[in-house]
């Protein structure tokens, strides 16, 4: 797909009131496209309309972990060019095993498992048969540490998801991208009053001596809505932590 093409596109991002979701926003948004920003928290999807001013982009109050409000939430927006996912509840969910709660656990698989799940479910039909949907895994599920369980196994079977999915709903073309270390808000859950102390010393082991921006990943995602020839891919944008 042109830009010409993105520019007249309607564009459905879940979890752009900040981070990577954000970027991507704003990026489509600068080309002409038509984006609808989905979030659980109305107030903050306020403060990101405040912030992008734009007279293309609408907000959404939608919770993607209950069916209801997914089902609803496609019967208003109606017809879409691309749906992207960028969120993500892994609140608590960071710890070792003797200390973690379930709840923390259940919350990461509804967020990253079935919320995507119920965004192809509804989504697809009202999907242009030239269009795509993009999730985000994470570098978790190849390079798993300590605390970090729940979120390496939820982001291996989004990945399998993909692949599923891309066979199943063809020709609408389904993909992800798994970040790297990516200086978002979520780091505030992960690191806590470490957060720069931790991503400083990650940007000191990459082959690339940085960690990632929310743009890096918004230039991923642009690629695989652009790409009508990629489907069922994972796109690993995370400064060579693979190989180290």
């Amino acid at each position: 797909m042109a830009i010409a093409e993105i520019a007249n596109s309607r564009i459905l991002i879940v979890g752009g009131s900040s981070g990577m979701g954000l970027a991507l926003a704003r990026r489509t948004l600068a080309i002409g496209a038509e984006v609808i920003i989905v979030g659980r928290n109305e107030d903050k999807l306020k403060r990101t309309g405040a912030e992008l001013q734009s007279a293309a982009l609408s907000t959404v109050a939608a919770d993607i972990t209950q069916e209801g409000q997914v089902a609803d939430l496609f019967e208003r927006v109606g017809r879409l060019d691309h749906i992207v996912s960028t969120a993500a509840d892994i609140e608590g969910a960071y710890e070792l095993l003797p200390s973690l709660d379930l709840r923390a656990a259940q919350k990461v698989v509804e967020s990253k498992f079935y919320g995507p799940l119920l965004l192809a479910k509804y989504g697809v039909p009202v999907l242009s048969p030239a269009g795509s949907i993009t999730f985000t895994s994470g570098i978790a599920a190849y390079r798993p540490a300590a605390r970090g369980s729940v979120v390496a196994a939820v982001n291996a079977g989004l990945e399998g998801l993909v692949r599923a999915l891309a066979v199943e709903v063809a020709p609408i073309r389904v993909n992800a991208v798994s970040p790297g270390w990516v200086d978002t808000p979520i780091w505030t859950f992960v690191a806590g009053d470490k957060k720069d102390e931790t991503l400083s010393a990650m940007a000191k082991r990459l082959p690339v001596g940085r960690v990632g921006q929310p743009e890096d990943i918004a230039d991923a995602i642009s690629f695989l809505m652009d790409n009508a020839f990629t489907t069922g891919t994972i796109l690993h944008v995370e400064g060579g932590h693979r190989l180290v």
